[in-house]
């Protein structure tokens, strides 16, 4: 299997050109088989009094609006940092201009037939509970005194965030000093476990986390980033077992069916099956370190900077957002 693996990883490495575009060029096409997108970069009809900073996290909601969290571009007239696009990507509405600076995850939950997002804030150092329309619900900083665990709680910088199905919220405080802590969707505290270091429990960077569903019971899966693998807990916080291969820095992670998608900070995408092994490494490009504060058209066609973020939408595209200084959304349109 993992020669098949390694083989299609190389196929979905190569872009290959189809669908013209104004210039007579073909959109890339990615992958193989069934696992087969047309890429589309800088999708999403951005009006002129929005340029985006850094587009941090993406989320789609029960009608298939699309939304891009970013930290806001130098001169950008509006300071919105939430853009929300309908499924063919023209622009709605933008909202979120107390996140500037620090936009970073964004989660969609359905709670007793509403919808919310939970965002993650690394300047204010904020995990914010909204409405779709950015209506504030609840806000939690540092949780100093319920944990012990920081002596300033500017220690504190939560980066993403997971739901489980009995509604606990787990936060990673990922850039930070690395404990996930958990709450209830009312805000309440529950527990903390994690922590720096490179041992079974410990993490550097949880950056991404998700709960997977994939299995027989749920379990919750950390991009454990600087240690360039992914790490399994069970809902309790005991550690269950590692994922280290084919992963660079792993960022986040979202399911579809037996299909989980990881956007990797070091210039690809990849979709691991049902048993987390290969099936493709996409837009595979060169490392960020010489390009994320470039200009766009120093991007090259089918290839990824620093995938930050990713998901599935409700018909199996991937939508990829980048660490990259002028932004990038990407709509990868499945094909097969």
């Amino acid at each position: 299997m993992r020669d098949a693996a390694i083989a299609t990883a190389a196929l979905g490495s190569a872009p290959f050109l189809r669908a013209d575009d104004k210039a007579g060029r073909r959109p890339p096409v990615l992958g193989s088989g069934e696992h087969t997108y047309e890429c589309l970069h800088d999708w999403g009809q951005l009006p002129d009094h929005i340029r985006y900073g850094n587009t941090h996290g993406v989320a789609e909601d029960s009608q298939g609006r699309i939304y891009v969290h970013h930290t806001v571009g130098s001169g950008s007239p509006s300071a919105d940092s939430m853009v929300v696009f309908d499924a063919e990507g023209k622009f709605i509405k933008s909202w979120g201009r107390e996140f500037k600076g620090g936009a970073h995850g964004v989660h969609w939950h359905r709670e007793d037939g509403q919808e919310f997002f939970y965002l993650c804030d690394t300047a204010r150092r904020l995990l914010v509970k909204t409405t779709l329309d950015g209506e504030v619900v609840w806000t939690r900083g540092c949780p100093f005194e319920e944990t012990g665990h920081y002596k300033d709680p500017k220690e504190y910088v939560p980066t993403n965030v997971a739901i489980a199905p009995g509604g606990e919220v787990f936060v990673a405080d990922g850039y930070g000093r690395n404990y996930l802590h958990v709450y209830d969707t009312a805000g309440r505290y529950l527990r903390t476990f994690g922590g720096t270091g490179k041992t079974a429990g410990r993490t550097s960077c949880p950056h991404g986390l998700m709960v997977d569903t994939r299995g027989a019971e749920p379990e919750l899966v950390v991009a454990d980033r600087s240690n360039r693998r992914l790490q399994y807990f069970n809902l309790k916080g005991d550690h269950l077992r590692f994922v280290t291969e084919e992963l660079r820095a792993p960022c986040h992670f979202s399911q579809r069916g037996p299909l989980l998608v990881i956007p990797d900070l070091e210039a690809r995408v990849t979709l691991f099956d049902r048993d987390n092994e290969l099936l493709a490494h996409l837009g595979d490009g060169t490392h960020y370190s010489g390009l994320r504060d470039k200009p766009r058209d120093r991007f090259k066609p089918g290839q990824f900077v620093a995938p930050h973020s990713a998901i599935f939408d409700h018909a199996g595209n991937i939508f990829v957002v980048e660490w990259v200084e002028v932004g990038r959304v990407t709509k990868l349109r499945k094909l097969t």
